[in-house]
C-alpha cells in the first residue's frame, strides 16, 4: 500500500474536472463526499481566472512542464486552458494514462515524458511554466533537482512548487508507518525556510508563499486508523469527516475558519516563484 503514497499526496488537492466548478455561487451543487470546493477555497483550480493557483495563471500560449505529474489533474487543468504540455513521471503507466486523458484535450501539444528527472530530457529554456507538486519530499538530491527545473525553465518562467508542511509531518512520524518515511516516500522534512532557501539558492525570485490543506492533514491523521487500501470506498470515518468539512464551508462563517485553521496545521506549503529575466 505504502508504495502509493507518492502518487496519492500528489493528488490530494485534486478532483475529477468533470465536477462542477467550486465558487460562492455554486458550493451547494458540489456532491457532498468531494473535496472541491475546499481545494477552490485553497486557491485550486480557479477556472475564471485561469489560474492553476491563485497567483499562477495559464494560457494558451504557455509551454506547461508537469515535472512528478502523476495521475495528470494539473497537466488536464492546463491542457483545458489550450497550453502546450509536458508531463513527466517516473512511472510509465502514470504517463500513459495522462497521455491517453490528455488526446482530445484542446491543448495546443502534448509531450510525455518517462524520467526521473536526473536529468530532465530537454533543451534549456523549454518551458515558461514549470510545476513541481509534492515532489520534493522525495529526491534525493533537491539542489541538483531544482538545477534541473531552472536549466529547462525560459528566462521568466514561473514556477510552482509544492512540499509538505514540517508541522503536519510531526505529527505523522508518530502515526504512520515507518515505510511513510522512507524511500521511494517521504525521505526528507522541509522545514519553511530551507524550503524557502532551496528556491532561493536556486537561483528563483519568490513571489508568493502560501499554506493550505488542514483538511488533508487531519484526513491522514484519521486515515490511519481506518486500517483500509489507499483507495475508495473510504471507511465512514474519513466520509464522516469530509462531510463535516463540507458542511463547515457551506456556512457564512465557514471559508474564514478554513483560512485560520489553514494556517494554523497547513498540510502542504507553496511557493511561486520566477526565474529571472
Amino acid at each position: 500500500m505504502l508504495q502509493r503514497l507518492k502518487r496519492f499526496i500528489h493528488s490530494a488537492t485534486a478532483e475529477p474536472m468533470s465536477l462542477p466548478v467550486a465558487s460562492a455561487q455554486n458550493v451547494q451543487a458540489i456532491p457532498d463526499n468531494s473535496t472541491l470546493t475546499d481545494a477552490y477555497l485553497s486557491g485550486w483550480f480557479h477556472r475564471d481566472s485561469g489560474e492553476l493557483f491563485e497567483g499562477f495563471p495559464i494560457n494558451a500560449e504557455d509551454t506547461v512542464l508537469d515535472i512528478g505529474c502523476g495521475d495528470g489533474p494539473f497537466a488536464q487543468f492546463c491542457a483545458e486552458r489550450g497550453a502546450e504540455v509536458i508531463f513527466a513521471d517516473i512511472d510509465a503507466v502514470k504517463v500513459a494514462a495522462v497521455e491517453a486523458m490528455l488526446k482530445q484535450s484542446p491543448a495546443r501539444a502534448v509531450l510525455p515524458l518517462v524520467t526521473d528527472a536526473n536529468p530532465i530530457p530537454l533543451p534549456d529554456g523549454r518551458a515558461n511554466k514549470i510545476i513541481a507538486m509534492e515532489v520534493l519530499e522525495h529526491v534525493a538530491d533537491p539542489a541538483q533537482f531544482m538545477a534541473e527545473l531552472v536549466r529547462v525553465a525560459r528566462p521568466g518562467a514561473q514556477f510552482l512548487l509544492t512540499v509538505p508542511d514540517p508541522l503536519g509531518e510531526s505529527v505523522q512520524k508518530k502515526l504512520a508507518p515507518s515505510a511513510y518515511f522512507e524511500a521511494p516516500n517521504h525521505i526528507r522534512v522541509f522545514q519553511r525556510d530551507e524550503f524557502e532557501q532551496l528556491i532561493i539558492d536556486a537561483g528563483l525570485i519568490i513571489e508568493r508563499r502560501a499554506d493550505y490543506g488542514f483538511y488533508w492533514s487531519i484526513w491522514w491523521f484519521l486515515f490511519w486508523a481506518c486500517k483500509q487500501d489507499l483507495s475508495p470506498p473510504w471507511h465512514p470515518l474519513l466520509d464522516s469527516w469530509t462531510h463535516t468539512w463540507n458542511m463547515l464551508l457551506s456556512m457564512p462563517d465557514g471559508p474564514r475558519i478554513k483560512k485560520a485553521l489553514d494556517e494554523a496545521m497547513p498540510k502542504s506549503q507553496a511557493i511561486i516563484a520566477r526565474k529571472p529575466e
